[in-house]
């Protein structure tokens, strides 16, 4: 019986193999966290960097852009504010984060207010949407950047009027 043990414990100790050595390799080809996740990930570098340029203009005032870099970035103001009866402190207005096979952009107007917002959306653009507030972007064309363009404008000035951000 103490041999079982023995060998079990033997087990336990023994290293176990990871993907860090995978994970580091694909992240000093690029600047994207989740590069390893499947083949086809080059390809929503150029979504994720779109983004990323969409929402840039919007970091202004107590809306601050964190991340940018890494696969993942997100607009969100640290202002206090009630949403719905609910204190907070802090809210979100978009985010970008590059999935395997897609890249998820997380847009939480559509969630605080989806009565007053998602009507204001395209079809293109509702056709993406696979929750609540995630939109999965797995190809760019011009006409969908510009509805993504025009929903983030949309969501700040709806917040700028909530006096959710300043």
């Amino acid at each position: 019986m103490a041999k079982a043990a023995k060998k079990a414990a033997v087990k336990k100790a023994a290293p176990k193999k990871t993907a860090t050595s995978a994970v580091k390799k694909s992240q000093s080809k690029s600047t994207i966290k989740y590069a390893d996740k499947s083949e086809g990930q080059p390809d929503l570098v150029p979504i994720f960097e779109t983004l990323v340029k969409m929402m840039e203009p919007y970091a202004k005032g107590s809306l601050q852009k964190t991340g940018g870099k890494d696969g993942q970035i997100s607009l969100v103001s640290k202002k206090p504010v009630e949403v719905n009866g609910r204190k907070m402190d802090e809210i979100w207005l978009t985010g970008a984060l590059v999935q395997k096979g897609f890249v998820g952009f997380y847009y939480m107007p559509v969630y605080v207010a989806p009565d007053e917002i998602k009507p204001q959306l395209k079809p293109e653009l509702l056709k993406c949407l696979k929750g609540k507030s995630c939109f999965h972007i797995k190809k760019l064309d011009d006409e969908l950047a510009k509805q993504i363009k025009e929903a983030i404008d949309k969501g700040y000035q709806f917040y700028k009027k909530n006096g959710w951000i300043s």
